[in-house]
């Protein structure tokens, strides 16, 4: 995202638009339907299993098809808004967006479902790349564009707070394939919207297109997240996994020196000589990585495990989501009067201990043990998507502003997409050693037990037991609640565990961009 993403744009174009709240109300609908097919599939993941059949690593592809294209290339849709047109390029991500939702809601396979989401995640981030510029337009009075940017966050906010609830009632009523579908009507009426309603607007001296760094970019991330979705099962030191965690790291390694030494990079790494600023990007990918991530593991335990209904999980999700909505224009407030030090390490101490104490779980746990750790881990969550944009903002000059957003907006799409992809390993990897251990006094064979931990590992929860022969039923019922039981702690307290060493390395470079100022 470039200087012009969050300053009025200085080209030939009008300097405002006629009706700058068709601008707001357009991109408020595209921004509530990207945020929401990010969280209303953590309830629809059981359905989406059952009718696909599709394993584990199928179903992290459905959260991470759509979140990789969107952090790697957001900070590239900006660019090329800026350079020819915004309301071309907006237009153009709805289009792509809505097409990618029907053929979602059409998918047979788990393959052409994550091949779809993954077109949804180029739409979404041309979308959310040409959204705050659009804005930077339409409103070039500074006072009114903080209310519109207020609005712009309410949006997200409320989007996050309602997406599993309403995934929950879509899935019950309709099939998972609604929670795509819907998208379709508002989708067409958005593009017509931003065809008629929408100024076109360009930025007088775009910077160029860094195609090199955003290939360079995808790969690395597309690799890490195969190596770790697929070590479970085909080996950690197997050819393909070790492969996939060198192209990964080669990318990188070449994304890095391209972007040191371009003229324009896609990233400039001048930021992260600031300590402030690598603190705000640490804690979007840890949040992201450890809390957001968690959650579409915990919405297979509600359905699969505990046995609740997809819309009975959305409701126990609440917590979470409800704390974070709250929470989050409380925070705003504050933001101006305590120093990011305390707000920042503040909201990384509630998700750390919210992790923590949701952990706490075991075969005996309903819901309801996880409801604390889930209040305080939300008002985190609320507090750091707060913070953490305007925060970027005070770390930079004006002429950074919109880079360094992108960055951290591009960090929490970056961290989503690890962290799913990294958990799920580590689910996987311990509930299929727990339900070993759960039924060895069962003495089943060998071809069996190894199906049952497939089947475990995948999330089934005790949906493992019904087709199990009547006299080891109960047997098999109470160790799929166990390993599944054992799986969730395991990741929430590592999850936490990661947070708190953030949280630490986050106090520490805050404390020193402090000292420094």
């Amino acid at each position: 995202m470039t200087a012009s993403t969050l300053t009025p744009p200085h080209s030939g174009t009008p300097a405002a638009p006629k009706r700058p709240g068709v601008a707001l109300a357009l991109i408020c609908v595209a921004m509530f339907m990207l945020m929401l097919d990010m969280t209303i599939v953590a309830v629809a993941l059981p359905d989406i299993q059952a009718d696909l059949h599709a394993d584990l690593g199928d179903l992290q592809w459905v959260v991470d098809a759509y979140t990789l294209p969107l952090a790697a290339l957001l900070l590239t849709a900006a660019t090329l808004g800026d350079r020819f047109g915004r309301r071309r390029l907006f237009s153009a991500g709805m289009a792509i967006f809505t097409i990618g939702s029907l053929a979602c809601a059409l998918a047979v396979n788990p393959l052409m479902l994550n091949g779809m989401r993954a077109l949804q995640g180029i739409g979404a981030a041309m979308l959310f790349g040409t959204a705050m510029p659009i804005m930077g337009h339409a409103y070039p009075d500074l006072k009114a564009r903080a209310k519109a940017i207020g609005a712009f966050g309410g949006t997200l906010a409320g989007a996050t707070a309602v997406g599993p609830l309403l995934g929950g009632l879509i899935v019950d009523n309709a099939g998972w394939q609604w929670i795509f579908a819907i998208n379709v009507p508002i989708g067409v009426l958005a593009f017509i919207g931003a065809r008629v309603g929408l100024a076109e607007s360009k930025a007088e001296t775009p910077r160029s297109v860094d195609v090199a760094g955003t290939a360079l970019l995808t790969i690395s991330l597309a690799a890490l997240v195969f190596g770790l979705i697929r070590g479970q099962s085909e080996g950690w030191g197997s050819g393909l996994i070790v492969g996939a965690f060198v192209v990964a790291a080669l990318a990188l390694a070449a994304f890095l020196v391209r972007s040191a030494r371009a003229e324009q990079p896609m990233v400039d790494l001048e930021l992260f000589r600031r300590p402030g600023f690598v603190a705000i990007g640490v804690t979007g990918f840890i949040v992201a990585g450890t809390l957001v991530a968690a959650t579409n593991y915990v919405g297979l335990y509600f359905v699969n495990t505990l046995g609740y209904t997809p819309f009975e999980a959305g409701l126990r999700f609440l917590p979470l989501t409800v704390t974070s909505f709250v929470a989050a224009p409380v925070f705003a407030q504050l933001n101006h009067r305590i120093p990011i030090l305390f707000t920042i390490t503040g909201s990384m101490l509630a998700v750390t201990v919210g992790l923590w104490w949701a952990s706490r779980i075991d075969a005996t746990s309903d819901w309801t043990a996880l409801a604390p750790g889930f209040v305080l881990a939300g008002i985190g969550l609320g507090a750091s998507s707060a913070i953490l944009s305007n925060a970027a903002l005070a770390s930079v000059e004006p002429d950074r502003a919109g880079m360094a957003t992108g960055v951290v907006n591009t960090l929490r799409q970056v961290g989503t997409a690890a962290g799913v992809a990294a958990l799920g390993a580590l689910f996987a990897a311990r509930t299929g050693s727990r339900i070993a251990s759960d039924v060895a006094p069962a003495h089943l064979p060998e071809a069996k037990l190894g199906v049952l931990q497939d089947a475990i590992a995948s999330g089934a929860g005790r949906l493992v037991a019904g087709e199990a022969p009547p006299q080891l039923r109960g047997q098999l019922t109470h160790a799929a609640v166990d390993s599944t039981a054992y799986g969730i702690h395991t990741i929430l307290l590592v999850a936490a565990v990661i947070s708190a060493v953030a949280t630490a390395v986050v106090a520490a470079l805050l404390a020193r961009a402090h000292r420094t100022a």
